[in-house]
């Protein structure tokens, strides 16, 4: 790869990041702290791209800021990225497919069969716990189909909310606020 070329992919990945950070409408100095860059990298980043090739630190720690492995911010499409930054999964045609296969419970295949999308959107280790559940007398039985699925979908928001504050000065906050109702919640042992 001559340098001419090395410096094209570095600028088109420097855009890509750029995008993807606006699109989580963080700005320059947001960036910087949650990433943990220095912000003469994040300003070369998000204003027309650095003049070499990132370092491989940096791209790493761009992809953890944004919730991504440094091979996915690398290889896929801005396309196929963006939804993510809103805590969209990304469409997984494999595990719909095992939803659609394994799903046993009529209750479950009548959900499935009327939300579609919903059901698209669903993650692989999302799908595997729902079909963990259908067993007799499990919790899709008990408490319904849709308010298991209502209650997997609130906690993925909930775990996106969480990741955004723990990059923030609100981090200790959180952490009390996590160990009060962890308290309250956990068994007692005794």
């Amino acid at each position: 790869m001559n340098a001419a070329t090395t410096a094209g992919a570095g600028v088109e990945l420097a855009n890509k990041i750029a995008r993807l950070v606006e699109e989580r409408g963080w700005n320059q100095e947001d960036f910087a702290r949650i990433s943990n860059l220095n912000r003469h990298t994040v300003r070369q980043i998000l204003h027309g791209g650095p003049k070499r090739r990132l370092r491989n630190a940096t791209v790493s720690q761009c992809a953890e800021a944004l919730g991504l492995t440094v091979s996915e911010l690398r290889n896929l499409p801005l396309d196929r990225l963006l939804p993510r930054m809103h805590g969209k999964p990304p469409d997984d045609d494999e595990a719909l497919k095992l939803l659609n296969e394994r799903a046993t419970l009529p209750d479950l295949v009548n959900w499935i069969e009327r939300n579609q999308t919903r059901a698209a959107q669903l993650r692989p280790d999302e799908i595997q716990e729902l079909l963990e559940m259908q067993g007799p007398g499990g919790p899709l039985e008990k408490l319904g189909v849709e308010n298991c699925v209502d209650l997997i979908e609130r906690r993925r928001i909930l775990v996106c909310q969480v990741k955004e504050i723990a990059g923030t000065e609100y981090l200790e906050l959180l952490e009390q606020l996590v160990r009060l109702m962890f308290e309250k919640v956990k068994p007692r042992r005794g």
